[in-house]
């Protein structure tokens, strides 16, 4: 038994100094953007890398403010996410309920059919969608990204999995006493699906803030750029502005960092229970 134990040990020690390991690795290259973003450009490449600058440049986290309309960018990006974010959130619930708890024609035909769309890339259909955006006269409006990102069949599998676990004779109970699939919804699933609604906030969030594709081409027009395509900015035809760039990146990921940070707990526990009922 001693010996077993110890070669427990010596197991959980190996596993806890490879994820270490690997969490620096992850790590590292967020902790040299911090640092270039404190150099002069003809520093950021110097090697070896001075990951703790001599003489820190904070100017730099001035300057990419006057340099670019960096504030119209980030209340631009901010706009978007929230919206497509509430959008993605009640969407997804709403019809994952429906696939989950309702019973109806097609019903798991029309769900394949729907998930089977993860599987193809928005590349393929991208020039159908931008000609019909076009045509709708949204083209460089941000009603064009609210419109094609405010639905989200992984969402919507997301929560399914997630609804699947909750037990069918609850909803059955609420039926018999008088409630509405719409309240079924809203003060039931609702509310027990915190961790898969901040899990798929967190997946909402990151992918529509550090979009670049999508803004890039329905946006043109300088006062509704975001984020994403005014880091590029920062690059010229003759040189570019590595340490604006990583102050600027570094400002860009701060909203990031706080709702991942905010919703973590239940991060984990979103994920996990997803996955417990086909």
């Amino acid at each position: 038994m001693q010996v077993q134990s110890i070669q427990t040990k010596t197991i959980t020690t190996i596993l806890y100094i490879l994820l270490i390991l690997c969490a620096l690795a992850m790590l590292l290259p967020f902790v040299w953007m911090v640092s270039a973003s404190l150099k002069l450009d003809k520093d950021v490449f110097t090697f070896p890398i001075e990951w703790i600058p001599s003489n820190p440049r904070w100017e730099n986290y001035l300057e990419i403010w006057t340099t670019i309309p960096l504030g119209t960018f980030i209340k631009n990006t901010a706009k978007l996410t929230v919206i497509v974010t509430l959008l993605q959130l009640l969407t997804s619930s709403f019809a994952a309920y429906a696939f989950a708890k309702l019973e109806f024609k097609g019903r798991d035909l029309l769900f394949l059919g729907y998930v089977a769309t993860i599987a193809m890339p928005w590349q393929v259909y991208m020039v159908p969608q931008f000609i019909m955006m076009r045509s709708f006269g949204l083209n460089n409006t941000h009603l064009s990204i609210i419109f094609l990102q405010a639905f989200s069949a992984f969402g919507v599998f997301l929560m399914k999995q997630f609804y699947m676990s909750v037990p069918d004779e609850l909803c059955e109970a609420a039926r018999i006493d008088g409630m509405s699939e719409y309240r079924i919804w809203a003060q039931i699933m609702l509310p027990l699906s915190k961790p898969a609604l901040s899990t798929l906030t967190i997946f909402t969030f990151v992918n529509t803030w550090n979009d670049f594709l999508g803004p890039l081409l329905y946006l043109t027009r300088m006062e509704l750029k975001t984020v994403q395509i005014g880091l590029r900015m920062f690059i010229s035809q003759y040189s570019s502005e590595y340490g604006l760039i990583m102050a600027a990146s570094v400002v860009a990921l701060i909203p990031v960092v706080i709702v991942f940070l905010s919703l973590q707990k239940f991060f984990v526990q979103g994920v996990a229970t997803a996955g417990l009922k086909g």
